[in-house]
């Protein structure tokens, strides 16, 4: 009884002291928001100026495949991957049975105790996690009906092995993960460094169509008359020397990162219709008629556009050669992927584009007759694209290049774009990047679609006679630092979330509009041609471009790197105040952002007046211009405020503007004028 009366007397105590607790709380809340709306002396900032390091990245440099010049380790390697396929379409049931043999060259210094496969059209089953995409369809995926490892059977059907004691056994030949987008195949006898297995598929996939997909790829035919397949075979994952076996799950958004190699794939289709696709038509006295094959013997002869199989001739014996069914035959070397496109009544067209030191190569372009107005223009739009870029970065490296008609009209593969003119420049450019310098897109979207963004800025230029301006992309950057949804650029662009887009396309034209506002446009761009060069079919990483350009502009730049790469900072640079003492003016800026920059003044003088004295750091315009620069490295201290010193005699300086050119990530440009009035 006592007990509980003393519970009682504690509980009403406890009760009666909570007003008093409340309001204690809501006053230091109140205090604590007065003080940070009072105005305080901005802190110093360490500024960061190195790279980080990952474990992968420390690991190849250890292990000499990488090295901090950016260029290829010594003793860099890369898994070959060669392919050989077998492919029958039945329009009936939108389905595509295939069997393949696959050579994995292991180049690397260990053995390998297992394969990756990526099965991508898993994602069409219902039970697979994905993104934002949404296929047409829901299938039953890649159905794998036979693997074999060097002529032994793969269990496809094994029961997963416990982690307990006891349960783990001697290696065995099995798979699993056959219904997901990475599967595994366990090896019972690994394959030696320096060896060479082969690896047999058997399998068949049904495209997904209708109008409910959503994102690339996820349409893969219209109805039963024309189908656009892509990523549509089992696939060798990536294999490197930075993290091994590739195994992220293919989501929908993010695209890809495979090995290169040689594909010869044969693809069977009713007679009259035309295959486009990667690589160089082996059988075209099989597949096309006389005509077909003298229309396209003349097709290089000038830029003029070409009809080999016009809106007219349609069906066995007039668009393709006569008969029931043909085996349309293709090669491709040195690529990391094939992709084709089919359609009964196929419009096919050809024009060229020259290639420096190569000479003409075609540009085909297949589509359907009710759809020729949109691409009217493509295959100018596509020729200058090639001969741009291969002046730009490096030559075109490929025998041909094919616009594929079709649901999915943006995207890109190996010789291969799924284009009209509306995307005809940027999936052109990708070519480049990832078909040429094989990045790993999964990851690091920013150094495929980034750079393609960048690039298609200077051909648009081009192409409309105009000079290039890069000049406040840089700046605009300040609107968008800060946003919470905003993953960095070195976050894996395959969880990239609702800015996925910002983060993999539209960031690093801003990132190289700042570098250009450093070390001058045309450095940049020189220098990614050299980079282009140096890593042409193989893979480099984010820390091999970053040490290169370092490198090759001369100027250490881990600072710009982490912050641009690393961290979703910016620079916030206003003019806090201006002095004029006799000859001298002292202009305050200050850097409110985590992210440092070089300090740049446009002075403006007066009209009339003495003339103007000079300054080493600084760059007469005109009679009333002059540009001021001074090194990022006068942030290094901490301070936030520099004082910018001027002196260029008497003359009466009427307007200093800071960050004149916008490259410099600024969320407040208007505090960035100040004018002698």
């Amino acid at each position: 009884m006592n007990a509980r009366i003393a519970f009682c007397v504690t509980l009403l105590g406890f009760v009666a002291l909570q007003p008093a607790s409340v309001d204690a709380q809501a006053v230091r809340r109140e205090a604590a928001m007065r003080a940070q709306a009072a105005p305080t002396a901005a802190p110093d900032r360490a500024i960061r100026r190195d790279v980080p390091l990952t474990n992968a990245i420390r690991r190849a440099f250890d292990a000499g495949t990488r090295d901090f010049t950016g260029r290829p380790g010594p003793d860099y390697w890369q898994l070959g991957t060669d392919y050989t396929i077998e492919a029958s379409l039945a329009p009936g049931t939108q389905t595509i049975t295939g069997s393949e043999t696959i050579e994995v060259h292991n180049t690397s210094p260990n053995e390998m105790t297992q394969i990756v496969l990526r099965l991508d059209h898993n994602l069409f089953r219902a039970t697979v996690p994905r993104g934002s995409s949404v296929p047409a369809e829901t299938t039953d995926g890649m159905v794998v009906t036979r693997i074999s490892v060097d002529s032994q059977n793969v269990d496809l059907n094994a029961a997963p092995r416990g982690r307990g004691r006891g349960n783990q056994g001697p290696p065995r030949l099995a798979a699993s993960g056959l219904d997901q987008t990475v599967a595994r195949i366990s090896l019972a006898t690994p394959i030696a460094a320096g060896a060479t297995a082969t690896l047999e598929v058997e399998w068949h996939t049904k495209l997904p169509g209708g109008d409910t997909g959503r994102g690339h790829r996820m349409t893969q035919r219209w109805e039963d008359h024309l189908f656009q397949p892509t990523q549509w075979f089992p696939r060798v994952a990536k294999f490197d020397d930075l993290r091994g076996w590739d195994t992220s799950v293919y989501l929908g958004p993010a695209e890809f990162f495979n090995n290169f190699g040689r594909f010869d794939v044969r693809i069977d289709v009713p007679a009259g219709w035309i295959v486009s696709g990667t690589g160089v038509l082996q059988n075209p006295e099989e597949v096309l008629t006389a005509t077909d094959r003298e229309r396209l013997a003349g097709a290089l002869d000038s830029d003029a556009i070409t009809t080999i199989v016009g809106e007219d001739e349609v069906g066995p014996g007039r668009s393709t050669a006569d008969g029931d069914r043909l085996e349309w035959h293709f090669v491709a070397d040195q690529v990391n992927d094939f992709a084709w496109a089919t359609a009964e009544n196929f419009i096919w067209q050809v024009t060229r584009a020259t290639i420096p030191g190569k000479g003409p190569v075609p540009i085909h372009m297949v589509y359907l007759p009710e759809r020729a107005s949109l691409f009217e223009g493509a295959g100018e739009i596509t020729r200058h694209a090639l001969e741009f870029y291969s002046e730009l970065w490096a030559p075109y490296p490929f025998p041909q290049l094919t616009l594929q008609d079709g649901p999915s009209a943006g995207m890109e593969y190996p010789m291969v774009i799924n284009s009209n003119r509306g995307a005809a420049d940027h999936e052109a450019a990708h070519q480049w990047w990832p078909m040429m310098v094989g990045t790993n897109e999964t990851w690091y979207g920013w150094m495929d679609e980034g750079f393609n963004q960048y690039m298609n800025i200077l051909s648009g230029a081009d192409r409309r006679g105009e000079e290039p301006n890069l000049d406040g992309r840089g700046q605009s950057y300040g609107n968008i630092s800060g946003d919470e949804t905003e993953p960095p650029m070195m976050w894996a662009a395959n969880y990239g979330g609702p800015m996925y887009g910002f983060q993999t396309y539209r960031k690093t034209p801003l990132m190289l509009s700042m570098l250009g506002g450093i070390v001058g446009d045309e450095a940049v761009q020189d220098a990614i041609s050299e980079y282009t060069d140096v890593w042409a079919f193989k893979h480099p990483s984010p820390w091999d471009f970053v040490f290169f350009m370092n490198e090759e502009l001369g100027q250490d730049l881990s600072w710009f790197w982490y912050y641009w790469l690393w961290s979703t900072d910016s620079v916030d640079g206003s003019i806090q105040d201006v002095e004029v003492q006799g000859t001298e003016t002292i202009v305050t800026v200050h850097q409110d952002g985590q992210m440092p920059s070089p300090v740049v003044l446009e002075v403006q003088f007066a009209a009339d007046g003495p003339a103007l004295r000079s300054m080493p750091n600084a760059q007469i315009v005109d009679d009333v211009t002059a540009i001021v620069t001074w090194p990022v490295d006068v942030w290094f201290g901490g301070s936030k405020t520099f004082e910018a010193e001027l002196d260029f005699g008497s003359r009466r300086i009427e307007q200093i503007t800071l960050d004149p050119h916008g490259r410099f990530p600024d969320r407040d440009p208007s505090d960035n004028v100040w004018t002698n009035r």
